[in-house]
């Protein structure tokens, strides 16, 4: 029996919304032990797509197996002339460190463009559950 689970929100593209995916992001994962790690990366690609794009809304998805926790964030701002991409900012940056914040605590970090936008894709490991430290704990 697959115990493989997919959640999906729909949000208009305004700053706003980040938080709010932050807070779903939270919740859906609240037993999982990488939940803090999952919400502050889908605030960063939220922000992300909500800062350098005109898209009027974004989806976060996430999939959980025994395996990994997969996080994706897409866009519709198909008239973006930029790609995300990793940057490096210097001290004195108040932006340009949302990627590499993701990239930092994912395993796996990808960038896909569609006609419609881009979806950047983060890979956690499974971790056990939170509080479940017997044999028998299940992953996240």
């Amino acid at each position: 029996m697959s115990t493989d689970r997919i959640w999906e929100l729909l949000l208009p593209g305004i700053p706003e919304e980040v938080s709010r995916a932050r807070r779903w992001t939270r919740e859906v994962l609240s037993a999982c032990a990488c939940a803090d790690d999952a919400a502050l990366i889908v605030t960063e690609l939220a922000a992300n797509a909500v800062t350098h794009t005109a898209s009027p809304a974004f989806r976060v998805t996430i999939c959980r197996t025994d395996e990994a926790v997969t996080l994706a964030v897409t866009d519709t701002g198909h008239t973006a002339t930029t790609r995300p991409h990793v940057t490096h900012a210097d001290d004195a940056s108040t932006h340009g460190r949302g990627l590499h914040i993701a990239a930092t605590l994912a395993t796996d970090l990808t960038v896909t463009r569609h006609d419609y936008g881009h979806t950047v894709t983060a890979r956690l490991p499974g971790l056990p559950l939170a509080g479940i430290v017997n044999e028998q704990a299940r992953t996240c």
